[in-house]
């Protein structure tokens, strides 16, 4: 194709993950002509990506799911209370030949660049194999969690054994059998990851920096009666979810601060929601958990004994008790039987805080104190969360506005939905958004809908441009901050803030006001004209 043979659209969408399928089943019932453009061979985004060992979602199967379809709801069967990575991806695949999305989905195509130009009104993307194609529209669907960060050890290329990313793990199953394993990573990946590698290995040792909260998530298959009665109000708890923090439906909200309960009280709340497993059950024991240190505190020291009952070892129970930040300001993880691997004889911890990893060597690590021999090597080291995905493509216009340029000191939203200076350019559960903050396929359906509710007003009333006010930028990121000020998130050194990124800006990206809050405001800018939208002919 030359460089003057465009192929033209109504809509281009990058990604074919939730938020990519939805957006492509939106936009085509306004009767747009549309192209999702995606860099695997399939679809499913983050669940097509990370099929590592033990990867399975922490948000419970009846919630993490469409809601757009009743039909569809209702259909589909979810095996297991937290699904696991393959019938995620099974479903995704699924609602893609349901709706016949896949004849509008180009594969094995990576995005290099998207330009555009204010003098047509018109996206031209560009694809790492040099082929172009132009839109009025650009949707970023290009998720929160699938730029892996690549690991940056001295020393990786002379590695005589094999490694592995979590979030690149290939198709077909690995087998750690009779191998020595490391793994570099204590976060939610590692932590699913560590009970399954070490039924297998002949030793695995895990190389801590930071130590993270994790909850029982008392998995299993999900009873019959317990769908079936889910299913029969599924439209009444879609609904409810909206008027939650979370976005997630059947949590009464909690009315009591933690410090007006009694020591007694609190150990009979902590004791029954550790019982009864998840992450939002057990931040709804009390109201001001995220809100107030000494409550905080309170939580937060109830997990750390339990870590130091289930773990044998005193010394290896207090490396995997975190002391560095507040329950809840890092996203909890959700385990089974991580803590009690620990105390299996083939099962060792190092902590790389105190003796940092200097070296990838050929038969395995060295740290300051120490060499590790090791056959595999695990790093679950992370994502380049947030902005990872955007920024990897070169995304500027003709008037010199560069993405990377307007970023450079952290990501500035409306909404988390649009960038001034980038018109016609959407995205959905970007930073300032609550996306991962919430059930993230409730927050992609919500943007989603503003996003095509916004296109069809605009074809109706002739108007072909819409593009975020910098004032109505600046504010809504000063609100982002000021909110998250009001709360013990901050205080943590998390990938909400690109902690985990060298030289990323420190700035928190996800909006933590709650679902119900940012709806009401998103619901507000449309009822009052598209405030802080300029919408030009």
């Amino acid at each position: 194709m030359s460089d003057q043979q465009f192929e033209t659209f109504d809509a281009i969408i990058i990604g074919a993950g939730f938020a990519g399928l939805y957006s492509l089943y939106k936009l085509r019932k306004l009767g747009l002509n549309v192209r999702v453009f995606e860099a695997g061979d399939g679809v499913g985004g983050t669940w097509y990506w990370n099929r590592y060992p033990g990867a399975r979602c922490d948000v419970e199967s009846m919630e993490y799911s469409y809601s757009f379809d009743p039909e569809l709801e209702q259909e589909w069967v979810w095996p297991d209370k937290y699904s696991k990575q393959s019938d995620i991806l099974r479903y995704a695949n699924h609602v893609a030949e349901r709706y016949d999305l896949l004849k509008d989905i180009q594969f094995e195509t990576r995005i290099k660049s998207a330009y555009y130009d204010r003098n047509i009104n018109t996206w031209t993307i560009e694809t790492s194999g040099g082929q172009k194609a132009t839109a009025q529209y650009c949707i970023m669907a290009v998720g929160n969690l699938s730029t892996p960060r690549v690991p940056d050890f001295k020393g990786v290329d002379s590695f005589a054994g094999d490694w592995y990313h979590s979030g690149l793990w290939p198709k077909e199953e690995v087998d750690f059998s009779s191998k020595r394993v490391g793994i570099i990573g204590t976060g939610s990946t590692a932590i699913q990851i560590i009970p399954h590698v070490a039924k297998q290995a002949k030793h695995l040792t895990i190389f801590q920096r930071t130590a993270n909260y994790s909850l029982p998530a008392r998995n299993g298959p999900l009873p019959e009666d317990v769908r079936a009665a889910h299913k029969k109000k599924y439209r009444e708890l879609r609904e409810q979810a909206y008027f939650t923090p979370f976005g997630i439906a059947g949590y009464p909200p909690p009315e009591k601060a933690a410090t007006d309960a009694t020591p007694e009280e609190r150990e009979a709340k902590y004791h029954q929601k550790w019982a009864e497993g998840g992450t939002i059950s057990y931040l709804f024991s009390y109201n001001d958990l995220l809100l107030s240190p000494d409550s905080n505190k309170t939580a937060s020291d109830f997990v750390r004994d339990r870590i130091r009952e289930i773990v044998h070892d005193p010394n290896t129970a207090e490396l995997l008790c975190p002391n560095d930040h507040p329950i809840g300001t890092k996203r909890i993880c959700l385990d089974s039987g991580y803590y009690e691997t620990f105390n299996r004889d083939n099962v060792s911890l190092v902590n790389v805080r105190s003796a940092p990893i200097e070296e990838i060597t050929q038969t395995g690590l060295r740290t300051t104190t120490d060499a590790f021999e090791l056959d595999s090597i695990i790093f679950a080291t992370g994502f380049d969360a947030m902005t990872g995905a955007v920024l990897e493509m070169d995304v500027r216009t003709s008037d010199g506005i560069d993405m990377r340029e307007r970023w450079k000191d952290g990501p500035k939203t409306y909404l988390g939905i649009m960038v001034a200076g980038f018109p016609n350019m959407f995205v959905i559960t970007g930073p300032g958004s609550p996306g991962v903050k919430s059930q993230m396929i409730l927050s992609i359906e919500q943007h989603t809908d503003w996003i095509t509710d916004c296109i069809k007003n605009m074809r109706a009333k002739g108007i072909n441009r819409a593009e975020a006010q910098p004032e109505s930028e600046a504010k809504w990121v000063e609100h982002v901050n000021e909110v998250a000020d009001s709360t013990l998130y901050p205080q943590a050194n998390s990938w909400y803030v690109g902690a985990n990124i060298p030289g990323k800006p420190r700035i928190f990206m996800p909006y933590v006001g709650g679902v119900e809050a940012y709806k009401k405001i998103c619901d507000e800018v449309v009822e009052n004209g598209y405030e802080g939208i300029s919408l030009s002919p």
